[in-house]
């Protein structure tokens, strides 16, 4: 027998939760608009420099060069990571 599911909560709703979630993270950092380089979000996601490199390079990540230094601010870069979260979520694979 196939089973539904039923989303209790409503697009608005996770919407507002997310934003909710963003704030009270953004509580709990210490500087969220301290830059990040490749080396720490490579860190952060435990993957490879190349791997990190190629997703500075992404359209939907918010980084910018400064001189040779590739970087992204804290907070956007925990914005970027949740939404990505959803997003494979809805395509149900991890990117």
């Amino acid at each position: 027998m196939e089973e539904k599911v039923i989303n209790i909560i409503d697009t608005k709703d996770e919407i507002e939760l997310l934003k909710v979630a963003i704030v009270e993270a953004i509580k709990k950092v210490k500087d969220p608009f301290q830059n990040w380089t490749v080396k720490e979000v490579m860190k952060d996601l435990l993957c490879g420099e190349a791997t990190a490199n190629e997703i500075f390079k992404r359209a939907d990540f918010p980084s910018i060069n400064i001189g040779k230094t590739k970087t992204v601010t804290y907070l956007a870069y925990l914005i970027w990571k949740s939404t990505r979260k959803e997003e494979s979520d809805a395509n149900e694979r991890i990117d």
